[in-house]
């Protein structure tokens, strides 16, 4: 069950960070999925130490570590977007 919250909240972080960051007519769903779960692995190894708490992807569901997940995944297109067009946009 925990697999299935996580590809959900998954989708709607990488939704969410790519409106924010302009690149959501480029990715679909899957890629959202993506974006949101890879952005909370990154947030699990780089910001959730920092703040304090539990990384999305361990379970915890609670509003720091979605707020850590949405900053990852936001660090994840920035870095993309970076690599593709020379800006972060």
């Amino acid at each position: 069950m925990t697999f299935v919250l996580v590809l959900i909240m998954g989708g709607i972080i990488g939704w969410l960070a790519s409106l924010l960051m302009n690149t959501d007519a480029q990715q679909g769903i899957f890629l959202n999925i993506v974006v949101g779960i890879v952005g909370a692995l990154i947030a699990g190894v780089l910001i959730t130490p920092l703040i304090g708490g539990a990384p999305i992807t361990s379970g915890s569901f609670d509003l720091l570590s979605l707020f850590a997940s949405f900053l990852g995944a936001v660090i994840l297109l920035a870095v993309i977007n970076l690599f593709r067009r020379g800006s972060m946009r």
